[in-house]
């Protein structure tokens, strides 16, 4: 078995996700057959994903910005694009704390203009 180790962690969008996934199927487009799980994962990405990998980094780099904004939030907002606070509260109600409804309509605020 061989064993890999973590250099680097990074949070991306599936929109950033999806460009990285371009750039390998160029590059190795002509080299081999694509396998089964970067298939998928190709395909996954350009079902799932949301606006362009360069306005997904500007709505995280916005969502960064409040206070109570954390990078693993800001990009699963960035890829759900939440249209109600229901929907936020969701997505935050794992966290230890809760958002107000200032907060909450500042969030959509953002996405609506993302």
């Amino acid at each position: 078995m061989i064993v890999k180790s973590i250099i680097e962690e990074e949070f991306l969008t599936l929109a950033e996700v999806k460009e990285i996934l371009d750039q390998i199927r160029e590059k190795r487009a002509d080299e081999e057959e694509l396998g089964y799980e970067l298939r998928r994962a190709i395909r996954h990405a350009e079902f799932f994903s949301k606006g362009s990998a360069e306005d997904n980094r500007a709505l995280v780099a916005e969502l960064m910005k409040m206070e109570k904004m954390t990078k693993p939030l800001a990009v699963k907002i960035a890829d759900i694009r939440p249209v109600s606070k229901d929907e936020l509260r969701a997505i935050y109600a794992k966290e230890r704390f809760n958002l107000s409804e200032e907060e909450l309509s500042g969030i959509l605020e953002i996405v609506f203009r993302g």
